[in-house]
């Protein structure tokens, strides 16, 4: 870790199902420094956010190797608490990436961060474009081929 190099930026979330609004906020946070390290939350971990459905539908391995597979993202990790902050803490990074579905005044990395001199940069959201959308998206289309079947 001391290797990477600097400024670095950070970036987390659970990730499930990748899709273009993640590989968009993703290319946008990379931006911001040399590298960008994105932290995973564990199945555990996202299971506890209380997103829909049963989540994470990719478990942790799976979610890792996609991201990792992005031109964009240089390191891959991950944590089990709540939230990023032991990871923040030791790795310090110059900037941490939120995608704009959150607000740096309201996120508690965003204190933290700047205790050592970093900053918080929030990417703007890419509409019509969630995890739980695709999901709704799926599972409707799921539905329908059952009905049209069952005639």
């Amino acid at each position: 870790m001391a290797r990477l190099p600097r400024p670095l930026v950070f970036t987390n979330g659970v990730f499930d199902l990748l899709h273009v609004g993640h590989v968009a906020c993703l290319e946008r946070a990379r931006r911001h420094g040399a590298c960008l390290l994105v932290a995973l939350n564990t199945d555990a971990s996202a299971g506890r956010l209380g997103k829909p459905g049963r989540r994470p539908v990719l478990p942790l391995p799976q979610r890792a190797r996609l991201v990792a597979a992005l031109g964009c993202v240089s390191w891959v990790s991950w944590f089990d608490d709540s939230g990023p902050a032991a990871l923040l803490a030791l790795l310090k990074p110059e900037v941490y990436v939120k995608g704009g579905d959150y607000h740096a005044e309201r996120l508690p990395e965003t204190a933290l961060v700047a205790a050592w001199g970093g900053r918080t940069e929030i990417e703007p959201y890419a509409a019509g474009h969630s995890t739980t959308a695709l999901l709704q998206r799926i599972r409707g289309s799921a539905s329908e081929g059952r009905r049209e079947a069952s005639r």
